[in-house]
């Protein structure tokens, strides 16, 4: 394809076919076509070849990879730039057309025989040059379709053309004869007058745009091969005791392999031996490695900071976490949002209209007397101005541009149609385990009954409450751990289920866990204790008491606590323009406690919700009228994400959370969710300027090029530089920034 009138022309005939739904997109070269299983893939490659194009399927997501290549893109050094053919072509063009344009629009250059060395220059500019232009307009012209590209061949040959003409049975080759550069057009019998300026110029400029935009292509597809490229490449797997150096697409789920410190993880797994830090940096953006240990999960592409690990694989190839990431930047990439299809809609029937334009302005001109100069050099213009090659461009390079600095900022995009959901966007609903809140049990605070030391009370606690796994007590074991709090030996431990646990610690009986539990052991519990459970309760909080000799010494409040960035990232959601509100099933004074820490007001707080009902929570506010940003993690958040007009899973949740969302926080920092919206809103801005521009220069330039007020060298220079604009302005969102 070499414009988006192929990629429309492309998407209609295979739409034709029956059952099949298929978007062609010119930017990343590639189609989605679903079809029914009356539909062969081969039906759809004939059909695809029909259309004067060529296409193959792509490569399974779990395929192993070529040697020297991850899924399909080459990793290596010797990697070849698909732009480095075009670069050529674009600078011998370039060398050979600076002194044609030279001697035309300065008379001081033209020399006694000029005229024949221009043709000299332009002819390869203008015959191989514009090569790629002829032959897709060649291709599209036998299968009875016009593109931009045949704007393109028709105006440089016609031009070139006229030049012969003039040259050989004209006026134009004699000797000394000269050619001033002038902005209107004089009325003469053409015979005299050469155009080659205008069709190397034209030419060169053409594919001066077309190398910008292949760049771009290149540069915004950086993110998705840098995350390919992430993975190792060979593993050293267990087989039989002994280590055995395979590639990693070798891999299979249940191999146990070995990560020496400093190597890569080869894939997602889970640790079998040892314990190290992992530095997952590369793919979350957090810079502090993660401890792991056995029966912990790693993920592939990490890197082993530590100790040596020995890991069992549990998702390999297109199932890693890897894996998914890179296919959700592709599947950005591959989409096409309402705007695009509007933009292509046009390009389809823009060429044969321009056509017929430029017919009938050289007819027009004659009709009026003007000489065939005029008319000639009227509809050359008008074919070369009109041109909308930045109207294909104004669209896939911002998304490209735009999903790919996502990737970098650790937001992946899923769809382009998102962009066009954060603008409406006015409502946001935040889960609060795991997106708001840690998602872990912290203890946030020691009560002593009166005349008890809270350290010693948190000693005992730790000591006791280091034999349990529950949540609860791993949460005391890490306070006191933090407090610098040193544990003793605990005797007889033994833990009982939903109510606590009990064991000899200092030789005396101690028990911790639920009233009911201090209760059963005859322990008194007094009214300081009663009213610090009660206080705690209120504000939504977990208290567990602790009791030895008969008597209730303390009690340990912990809860799940709020994200230290999640009140900043709120602020920022507000600035937005949005409306927060907090949906948890959690009751309602554990819910407003953490609402009014962040900065939500208690009117906002929806609580005691069930995980079913958080979708029906969504369906109401857009009942109301309201659109709907999901921002969750859990299974439980899944359906209640894909009903919200935007949903937003964190990156550290669930893999139903991110499949049902449109954007994916790969951090798991609720900050990136203000900074994906800045993002989408931006790549959606850039988009409608880029076409702004595109449409308002055709229908500014197309009357001024028929009016004959421009040359086809001035002509070719704007168009080209529109294209060039399209795509500089794209790239712009490569500066973008998160918040601070």
């Amino acid at each position: 394809m070499t414009c988006a009138s192929c990629a429309n022309r492309i998407e209609r005939k295979l739409n034709k076919l029956d059952g099949v739904v298929a978007t062609v997109n010119y930017s990343t070269e590639k189609a989605r076509v679903a079809f029914p299983q009356t539909v062969s893939p081969e039906q759809l490659l004939e059909t695809v070849g029909q259309a004067g194009y060529a296409a193959t399927l792509p490569p399974a997501p779990d395929a192993p990879a070529a040697p020297g290549e991850v899924n399909g893109d080459a990793s290596g050094v010797d990697r070849v730039d698909p732009t480095r053919a075009l670069r050529d072509r674009l600078l011998i063009s370039l060398v050979l057309t600076v002194p044609v344009v030279a001697m035309a629009m300065v008379p001081a250059f033209q020399f006694t025989y000029w005229q024949w060395a221009s043709l000299a220059l332009a002819a390869p500019v203008v015959v191989w040059g514009a090569w790629p232009f002829h032959r897709a307009a060649w291709v599209n012209l036998r299968h009875g379709a016009t593109t931009m590209d045949t704007l393109i061949s028709v105006g440089t040959l016609a031009a070139f053309g006229w030049s012969l003409y003039a040259l050989f049975l004209g006026t134009a080759g004699t000797p000394g004869m000269t050619h001033p550069f002038r902005f209107t057009i004089e009325r003469s019998d053409g015979a005299g007058n050469i155009y080659l300026e205008a069709a190397a110029g034209v030419t060169t400029f053409l594919l001066a745009g077309r190398y910008a935009e292949a760049r771009a292509k290149r540069q915004s597809g950086a993110a998705l091969r840098a995350l390919l490229e992430m993975g190792a490449k060979d593993v050293a797997v267990l087989r039989d005791g002994s280590e055995v150096r395979i590639p990693v697409g070798d891999l299979a789920v249940g191999d146990e392999f070995v990560v020496r410190p400093g190597e890569k993880v080869a894939t997602d797994g889970v640790v079998v031996e040892g314990s190290s830090a992992v530095d997952a940096s590369m793919l979350t953006g957090e810079s502090v490695p993660v401890e792991v240990g056995v029966g912990d999960v790693v993920v592939g592409a990490t890197v082993n900071s530590g100790g040596r690990l020995l890991v069992r694989a549990t998702r390999v190839g297109g199932d890693t976490q890897l894996a998914q990431m890179a296919r959700l930047v592709e599947d950005a990439q591959n989409g096409k949002a309402q705007v695009q299809r509007l933009a292509d809609r046009i390009s389809g029937i823009f060429v044969p209209i321009v056509i017929a334009l430029a017919i009938g302005t050289m007819g027009f001109w004659l009709g009026t007397g003007s000489g065939w100069t005029a008319a000639f050099t009227a509809a050359i213009s008008v074919l070369i101005i009109a041109c909308p090659c930045a109207l294909g461009l104004a669209t896939p390079t911002a998304l490209m541009v735009g999903t790919g600095r996502g990737a970098q900022l650790g937001i992946l995009i899923k769809g382009p149609e998102v962009l066009e959901s954060t603008r409406q966007v006015d409502t946001v609903v935040l889960d609060k385990t795991g997106t708001v809140t840690t998602g872990q049990m912290t203890l946030r605070e020691v009560v002593a009954a009166p005349g008890e030391d809270r350290d010693e009370v948190l000693r005992v606690a730790a000591s006791l409450e280091h034999g349990s796994e529950h949540p609860i007590a791993r949460a005391i074991v890490s306070g006191g751990e933090d407090r610098g709090i040193a544990r003793v030996g605990v005797e007889s431990f033994t833990s009982i289920d939903g109510l606590g646990v009990q064991g000899v610690v200092d030789g005396q009986a101690a028990v911790i866990g639920r009233p009911q539990l201090l209760t059963d052991w005859s322990i008194v519990v007094g009214p300081e204790i009663e009213a610090a459970l009660a206080e705690a309760r209120r504000n939504g909080t977990t208290p567990v008491v602790i009791g030895w000799d008969g008597q209730a010494r303390g009690i340990l409040i912990v809860s799940d606590a709020v994200k230290t960035t999640s009140a900043q990232a709120i602020s920022r959601l507000r600035d937005l323009g949005l409306t927060p509100y907090l949906l948890t099933g959690d009751n309602g004074e554990a819910a407003r406690t953490v609402a009014a820490e962040v900065g939500i007001a208690p009117e906002h707080v929806i609580a005691d919700v069930m995980p079913a009902d958080k979708a029906a929570v969504v369906q109401r506010f857009q009942a109301e009228g309201k659109v709907v940003a999901m921002v969750g993690d859990g299974v439980n958040d899944a359906a209640a994400l894909a009903a919200a007009d935007l949903g937003m899973s964190m990156g550290t949740g669930t893999d139903v959370a991110i499949e049902a969302s449109d954007l994916t926080l790969v951090r798991g920092d609720l900050r990136v969710a203000p900074d994906a919206i800045r993002l989408a809103r931006r790549t959606l801005s850039t988009i409608k300027g880029n076409l702004f521009w595109a449409f308002g220069y055709n229908v500014a330039a197309i009357p001024l090029a028929a009016a004959g007020l421009l040359n086809p060298m001035l002509a070719g220079a704007a168009m080209a530089l529109s294209s060039v604009f399209v795509v500089t302005n794209s790239l712009r969102l490569r500066g973008f920034r998160a918040d601070a």
